[in-house]
């Protein structure tokens, strides 16, 4: 009976929403980044990394497509559950696809996969005040919610690129309300994606749930990485935020490990990194 646990290194316990919320309390930086297969799933977990998202990244980096939207949430489901089989500490959160949450029942439903199918711990959606209904929908089934603002890729059209968001007074303080208003509905976790470092701090300060940011600036709780940017596997243009921490070494175990180190020494983001 609970071979799962038996498996597992018990000196490493495994990190859930309750750790999480303390290693903001006691001002510890939360490392996070994201995975998409079980030997990568392995390897971060080995690095020490808090927290490992199954992003609809994957609809770039392994698909090849220009954007997350052609992601589906068999997509998702299939790639969390290879994650899953190669975790023993990290704490594991899928992304919702694009129009898989249009509506509360739907919402509902593919986390419910997500999770029984993907073996899931968290869900993560993207948007604002527009969500909180959804949220509410999600937590009142007591399934744990991180809610994605900012530059939210699935909306890169509506966007009209990848860029800067927030930098408007007025789109500041919507941002800010709606970090609010979601936590409020039940959101465990915000992600905050390219915002400048002032919002990110403004928003950390405002909510008790960790804030997590990818571009977000250093006050945040902690950062997240797309894994094959930060092991130089991505060709073409980089994101300002990242960093390739491959950089003098062989060892993709090493620079996981690099990263881990820099954001709990709060090296990474450095200014480079960030958007004022």
């Amino acid at each position: 009976m609970y071979t799962q646990l038996q498996q597992r290194d018990a000196s490493r316990n495994p990190v859930n929403v309750a750790t999480l919320r303390s290693m903001k309390e006691r001002g510890e930086p939360i490392a996070c980044l994201t995975a998409y297969d079980a030997s990568y799933a392995q390897l971060v977990d080995q690095a020490g990394t808090d927290l490992v998202l199954v992003g609809d990244s994957l609809g770039m980096v392994i698909q090849g497509h220009d954007t997350t939207v052609p992601v589906t949430v068999n997509d998702i489901i299939y790639h969390s559950r290879s994650v899953r089989r190669g975790l023993g500490r990290a704490f594991l959160v899928a992304d919702m696809p694009f129009m898989s949450y249009t509506n509360p029942g739907q919402a509902l439903d593919n986390a419910v996969r997500l999770m029984q199918e993907g073996a899931a711990m968290m869900v993560k959606l993207e948007g604002g005040a527009g969500q909180v209904k959804i949220v509410e929908h999600l937590a009142a089934h007591d399934i744990p919610v991180c809610a994605h603002l900012g530059l939210r890729p699935q909306s890169v059209h509506k966007l009209g690129g990848f860029r800067v968001q927030g930098r408007e007074q007025a789109q500041a303080e919507r941002m800010l309300e709606d970090a609010v208003a979601l936590e409020q509905a039940g959101a465990d976790i915000v992600l905050l994606e390219c915002v400048p470092n002032e919002l990110g701090a403004a928003v950390r300060g405002a909510v008790s749930v960790p804030v997590i940011g990818i571009g977000a600036g250093p006050a945040v709780d902690g950062q997240i990485l797309v894994l094959y940017d930060i092991l130089g596997i991505t060709q073409g243009r980089m994101p300002r935020f990242v960093r390739n921490f491959m950089a003098g070494t062989d060892s993709p175990l090493e620079a996981c490990a690099r990263y881990v180190a820099a954001v709990k020494d709060r090296s990474y983001p450095a200014p480079e990194h960030c958007f004022s």
